[in-house]
């Protein structure tokens, strides 16, 4: 989905657990996709979202106010937010309002899942099913 500057692509989903990449600019201007976009996939039954942040060129107040929602909406899910491949944007933002202890961040995708209990897991990298061998490379 894309807003003006704004764009969510689910890379992988399992029942409980998404993988979502944000890029763009997340600010006044793509507060609703975001919301609504992320607020879908808990609805839809994730209680696990790992955002890859690879691609998020810029995050504001009301980014950051967009990230506290969706974890305050999934930890009453009994559920969690991951931020992974947090650029210096995002970790400025998180160490000048003292919520890098609030939000889990992790240097990649892989690693964010790793904290994700294993049966809940989304496949990674997109397109692996864990525990089924893949055919060898031509």
């Amino acid at each position: 989905m894309r807003a003006a500057r704004l764009t969510l692509e689910v890379l992988s989903s399992s029942k409980e657990c998404a993988v979502i990449r944000v890029g763009g600019e997340l600010d006044h201007g793509g507060e609703r996709l975001f919301l609504d976009t992320v607020g879908a996939s808990v609805d839809s039954g994730h209680r696990y979202v790992v955002l890859d942040l690879t691609t998020l060129t810029f995050c504001d107040s009301r980014g950051l106010n967009c990230l506290f929602a969706v974890r305050w909406l999934l930890r009453r899910q009994g559920g969690e937010l991951l931020l992974a491949a947090v650029g210096r944007r995002v970790t400025y933002l998180l160490e000048q309002t003292g919520s890098t202890d609030v939000i889990a961040t992790y240097g990649s995708v892989r690693e964010a899942l790793e904290h994700v209990p294993e049966p809940l897991r989304a496949s990674w990298p997109p397109g692996v099913v864990p525990g089924v061998a893949r055919p060898p490379a031509p």
